[in-house]
């Protein structure tokens, strides 16, 4: 059985990070969560640099789904999704845009370079944390990865609700 693709989180505030991975968790995904804490731990991430011998053997695999704030040190979440979304190895990685920015120039400005989501942080915890839960499920179980085997979750994952 092929391991699960994990799910990328790149969120630079620790509380976030916390309530993201309890909500994943809680949620029963077998996915293992990544987490990067800026976009250049994330661009280095997805494009496997320092992980990969130099034939590529060792490199992680691509994500099922990235969960990406867009403001971010050192590489905003924008430029991150405009690299992902530009390289022919990445472009079929699904990006949701995680993030407290209501301004409609993010909003257009993602949806412009090909997010496949653009979700506003509730501002509850317990609205967090549901909304974190509903976008695990359906990016790492229900959704359909593109064929070229660049993103999706395996066989193994533990549908919400424990499964049937």
């Amino acid at each position: 059985m092929a391991p699960l693709k994990p799910i990328l989180l790149v969120e630079d505030s620790p509380n976030d990070v916390e309530l993201t991975l309890a909500a994943l968790e809680k949620s029963r995904l077998a996915n293992p969560v990544v987490v990067a804490r800026d976009g250049v731990e994330a661009l280095d991430h997805l494009f496997r640099r320092g992980d990969a011998g130099p034939d590529g053997a060792g490199a992680p695999p691509l994500p099922a789904v990235v969960l990406l704030d867009i403001k971010l040190p050192r590489v905003d979440g924008i430029e991150v999704l405009e690299r992902v979304k530009g390289d022919p190895r990445t472009r079929h990685v699904p990006v949701v845009m995680l993030t407290s920015s209501r301004e409609e120039q993010d909003l257009l400005r993602s949806y412009g370079l090909g997010v496949n989501a653009f979700v506003v942080k509730p501002v509850g915890h317990r609205e967090f944390f549901e909304a974190i839960r509903a976008i695990g499920a359906f990016w790492a179980v229900l959704n359909e990865p593109h064929p070229s085997g660049a993103a999706g979750a395996g066989p193994g994952a533990t549908p919400p609700g424990g499964g049937a």
